[in-house]
């Protein structure tokens, strides 16, 4: 009894580090990815004010040297910053969802992981307490028929061994 509460005990152990274990893994994974996007937003932002001051910077001086040619420039460069904020935009969109599916993706992974260890864990926990459950009855048997001397009892240890063996195989392969 003893060594099957210390059994679960280990078992449980077991699961919850392996729980533990890989929600920190996937904490870490989230941390990552969140601090990436932060900083391709960041860079996108700075480009787009470096473009926009830049812009502003031309169109001035543009305007001051020549007031007919200003007006083509102005055009010119306001469709060149529109596209090129529109790149910008786009490009950021596309990171974003890309950013997020992989996040996703990597959750999904992280819990069914979990999922399928948790599983093992538990039905090779459930196999073992069977196959200890069977073989406590066959020594009770085994005591309770028998007189118990030096030889029988290392024939009910041999008789024990052998149960635990053939009802673990029994119930995992059915």
């Amino acid at each position: 009894m003893v060594l099957l509460l210390l059994l679960v005990v280990v078992v449980v152990v077991m699961v919850v580090v392996v729980v533990v274990v890989l929600v920190v893994v996937a904490v870490v994974v989230v941390v990552v990815v969140v601090v990436v996007v932060v900083v391709v937003v960041v860079v996108v932002v700075v480009v787009v004010v470096v473009v926009v001051v830049v812009v502003v910077v031309v169109v001035v001086v543009v305007v001051v040297v020549v007031e007919v040619v200003a007006v083509v420039v102005v055009v010119v460069v306001v469709v060149v910053v529109v596209v090129v904020v529109v790149v910008v935009v786009v490009v950021v969109v596309v990171v974003v969802v890309v950013v997020v599916v992989v996040l996703v993706v990597v959750v999904v992974v992280v819990v069914v992981v979990v999922v399928v260890v948790v599983v093992v864990v538990v039905n090779s926990a459930v196999t073992v307490a069977k196959a200890v459950a069977v073989s406590v009855v066959v020594v009770a048997i085994a005591v309770v028929v028998e007189e118990v001397v030096v030889v029988e009892i290392a024939v009910v240890i041999i008789a024990v061994v052998v149960q635990v063996i053939a009802t673990v195989i029994f119930v995992e392969t059915h």
